[in-house]
């Protein structure tokens, strides 16, 4: 069993656990923690890019599960809807994990660049939207939405990943109506599934670091706990504001990932 720790010096244990509590906070909050731990886990001497994503997938999953039970307590999300779309994205996100095997992901980046720009936009134009719930639709029709939802995002986290709490959260506001702190709460339940289908694909291959993941794990934990306990005090505006910010961050680094990728490669 590799516990990631070989080679490894203190002042990038210090800069793993650092970025796991901002990584914890963020994605309480929002989502999209793992832009700020996958670059670091890179750092780390001798792991290779699956590696990382499969450590960072364990160690998110602790962050997303304190958080999740947190905004239970607190909010009280309706687990009806919460529930069939977190085990549908589970499936979803086991699918795109095998298909993120079989194919380079620069082929998705521009087309989530500009889904990120319109996310931006929509949100920014709109200052009224998420902040109170008011349900678009009822019954079966609010129901088969939740679930068309999570088997989209969930496909997406296991297939690329970076900015899947953002998109849940966006879809559940303007898609479904929920306002944002309901939006959140549920978005770390389905969030949790995806990366727990994605963990079910990349265990067989043996690519976890299970010390380092563990060390994530419980730096995640403690900020998902603080993230999600401030979401809940602060409420919707906090976290739109929040959100308009991980969004912006999304979109500058994808955008940086497609030039590098596509025009600095080209010469």
């Amino acid at each position: 069993m590799v516990s990631g720790f070989e080679n490894i010096q203190l002042y990038t244990i210090l800069l793993v656990v650092v970025a796991g509590l901002a990584a914890g906070w963020v994605d309480a909050v929002v989502g999209g923690g793992g832009l700020i731990m996958l670059p670091v886990m890179l750092m780390v001497p001798g792991i290779s890019p699956v590696q990382a994503l499969a450590t960072n997938k364990m160690g998110s999953i602790f962050g997303t599960t304190t958080s999740s039970v947190t905004y239970y307590r607190r909010v009280g999300p309706d687990l009806k809807t919460a529930v069939p779309m977190a085990l549908i994205a589970l499936g979803g996100s086991f699918s795109g994990a095998v298909v993120a095997a079989q194919l380079p992901q620069s082929v998705f980046k521009p087309i989530i660049v500009l889904a990120l720009i319109a996310v931006a936009i929509f949100t920014a134009l709109k200052p009224d939207i998420g902040g109170q719930t008011l349900l678009k639709h009822a019954g079966h029709r609010h129901y088969l939405l939740a679930c068309l939802i999570g088997a989209v995002i969930g496909f997406y986290d296991g297939l690329l990943g970076p900015g899947t709490g953002s998109f849940l959260v966006i879809a559940l506001v303007s898609l479904m109506g929920y306002a944002f702190l309901e939006a959140s709460a549920k978005a770390k339940i389905v969030n949790m599934a995806t990366n727990a289908g994605a963990l079910l694909f990349f265990l067989p291959h043996g690519s976890i670091l299970w010390g380092l993941g563990l060390m994530v794990g419980g730096a995640n934990m403690v900020g998902g706990y603080l993230g999600s306990r401030m979401a809940v005090r602060q409420g919707n505006k906090f976290i739109r504001i929040v959100f308009l910010v991980v969004v912006a961050v999304l979109i500058i680094k994808l955008g940086w990932d497609v030039w590098q990728e596509n025009v600095l490669h080209a010469h």
